[in-house]
């Protein structure tokens, strides 16, 4: 994709400095973790390192994901 189709929020995305991006990301990242996001990784049961007894579903496991509400932070995901 040329910059001249991309969308207007991912044109604002780009015309940030680094800093600036980044501190964006701070945001959109503690917005993910106040929604219910987690660090945790999904348990993989096909892993040999899994153990079903120590494995825990957590609590943002199996609830809604975070979708991409702006393709502005969609972007930034990408850009990071």
């Amino acid at each position: 994709m040329v910059f001249e189709e991309m969308p207007d929020e991912w044109k604002e995305w780009l015309a940030l400095t680094p800093i600036e991006r980044f501190r964006e990301s701070e945001k959109i990242f503690a917005q993910y973790l106040a929604m219910g996001g987690s660090l945790d990784p999904d348990p993989d049961p096909t892993s040999p390192f899994y153990d079903e007894e120590t494995s825990s579903t957590g609590a943002a496991y199996g609830a809604a994901r975070l979708a991409c509400f702006t393709a502005r932070r969609s972007l930034a995901r990408t850009l990071i």
